[in-house]
């Protein structure tokens, strides 16, 4: 007789469902990684960003950056609340990404030094942790 008997089946399935059970955590962790390496990417390019703009003088104002749970918004004027609405830049976080630390940075017209210095420190849902550090010559670090 040709063909797969019941047992060779049951063994090929369980050996299937081992292999995709053992892969997903590790897709899991990839994801995780790549959304906390493009969140840190795109906090530190908003900042950068804001701070061109201070120093070019666009708008003759100043530019900051706001920090919210799910997004980072660049924006016009010295402070998020008395922003020009209108000229907001908003850049959405993936889900799972929670920033916190800074939540506002603002960087004074044509020298682009912040007003501020700290941290920002943007985590994944794994609990990897990712940093942005802005020093009070306006230098933007992050790892």
């Amino acid at each position: 007789m040709r063909g797969f008997s019941l047992i060779e089946l049951i063994l090929s399935f369980a050996l299937i469902g081992i292999l995709v059970g053992v892969s997903i955590p590790v897709m899991q962790s990839f994801q995780f990684k790549s959304d906390l390496d493009v969140a840190i990417d795109d906090t530190a390019q908003r900042i950068r960003r804001a701070q061109a703009l201070s120093q070019l003088g666009k708008g003759d104002a100043t530019w900051g950056v706001y920090v919210e749970p799910d997004s980072i918004i660049v924006f016009q004027g010295t402070s998020y609340a008395t922003r020009d609405t209108s000229l907001d830049e908003v850049t959405r976080l993936a889900r799972g990404i929670t920033p916190s630390g800074m939540t506002e940075i603002v960087f004074d017209k044509l020298s682009g030094l912040p007003q501020s210095t700290g941290v920002v420190t943007v985590t994944a849902s794994d609990g990897q942790e990712r940093f942005v550090t802005i020093n009070d010559q306006g230098t933007i670090l992050y790892d």
